[in-house]
């Protein structure tokens, strides 16, 4: 089946579809994992050793802020991004999952770690101009026609800091071919598909990982360390969709 997600079904309904689907998700760590809250220690391990390598790199970004994408009740930004960055910023369309982040990063964290919160959909996000060592974007790009995937990581470019990263880590499938989910609305991307709409948006990826130790049965995971690329260094201003 081809990426282009129209020929699944119109994008406004697409976009519903997804957004009646999380309205309906318990503000959980497994609601947020689809019945996998167990991977979560294991997922999160994973991505520490990739920031840690990331960290390690020759002009490697700083550690200043970092923005955590369809950040749900704030799994990735207490565990992962909190310990990491000095502020944090989350953007989720779901308000009662924003709303459960304050119990769920408690009173402390929520106060001194959390900078902004937005409550919208990524493809009507932009992030601040170069504000972000790190923009970390996980299992919600699928949620994302093609267009708006490359429209979105345009705008990351943009929110980037010098020496800054985009992290995306999403689930692959095995062939060749885009899986779809009639019930949660989502889609998941071949790893060719994914690689064609890195290049669209400018960025090029400097580092590939597998996560490890995932339950048999589930998609094959990767991590993207994604730079803009360096012979297109302007910033991109009002991006629209052609």
């Amino acid at each position: 089946m081809p990426g282009d997600l129209t020929t699944v079904q119109n994008e406004e309904s697409f976009y519903k579809n997804g957004e009646n689907y999380w309205s309906e998700v318990p503000a959980t760590v497994d609601g947020m994992l689809g019945g996998f809250g167990h991977i979560s220690g294991t997922d999160i391990q994973g991505s520490k050793t990739l920031l840690r390598q990331i960290f390690s790199s020759n002009n490697s970004p700083g550690r200043t802020a970092a923005l955590d994408c369809g950040a749900g009740i704030g799994r990735i930004t207490k565990f992962l991004l909190c310990p990491f960055f000095d502020k944090v910023d989350m953007v989720e369309q779901n308000a009662a999952f924003l709303k459960q982040a304050q119990d769920y990063l408690g009173p402390h964290l929520y106060s001194e770690k959390i900078d902004k919160i937005y409550s919208t959909a990524l493809q009507y996000f932009e992030p601040d101009f170069e504000k972000y060592d790190v923009i970390w974007i996980q299992w919600v790009l699928g949620h994302l026609t093609d267009d708006d995937f490359v429209i979105f990581l345009k705008k990351c470019r943009n929110g980037l800091k010098r020496n800054g990263v985009i992290v995306v880590k999403e689930n692959i499938t095995s062939s060749d071919q885009v899986d779809v989910d009639e019930k949660d609305s989502s889609v998941t991307r071949p790893l060719s598909l994914l690689k064609l709409l890195f290049i669209k948006a400018n960025l090029e990826c400097s580092r590939l990982q597998k996560q490890i130790h995932f339950p048999k049965g589930l998609y094959n995971v990767y991590m993207f360390v994604l730079k803009p690329k360096s012979a297109d260094g302007n910033p991109i201003r009002n991006i629209t969709k052609e």
